[in-house]
């Protein structure tokens, strides 16, 4: 288990280049809350981090996948994969996990659409 305050302070693991992901910074920015930015193209997660992520969203790994990157259709696709294994090749390839991700006192959504990341606000 991650530190307690991995769950109670709000993060959004942010990619600048994502539209969607830009849209869920700015519904965080106009929340006046404190939020940490995390780049995790820049500063990738660990296994650990991201396990802890997928358990507070709730779902299978495979639903964080970004089934149409490049690396996933060469790679994996196709594939019968274990949970491990797709976390493995998540934390392998950032670009495969899905964002903006938002955790807020140990609640999560992916915010597809943006507008979902105001119920945990």
């Amino acid at each position: 288990m991650l530190n307690q305050n991995f769950s109670e302070k709000m993060k959004i693991y942010h990619n600048p280049r994502c539209s969607k992901s830009r849209q869920g910074l700015a519904i965080l920015e106009a929340s006046n809350q404190p939020f940490e930015i995390v780049n995790y193209l820049k500063n990738p997660v660990s296994e650990t981090e991201l396990v802890e992520i997928i358990n507070f969203l709730g779902i299978a790994p495979i639903d964080l996948v970004r089934k149409n990157e490049i690396i996933w259709k060469e790679k994996f696709k196709g594939k019968q994969l274990s949970d491990a294994k797709i976390i493995s090749a998540m934390v392998e390839n950032p670009t495969l996990i899905e964002r903006p991700i938002v955790i807020n006192n140990g609640k999560a959504v992916i915010g597809r659409p943006p507008e979902i990341i105001k119920t945990i606000l």
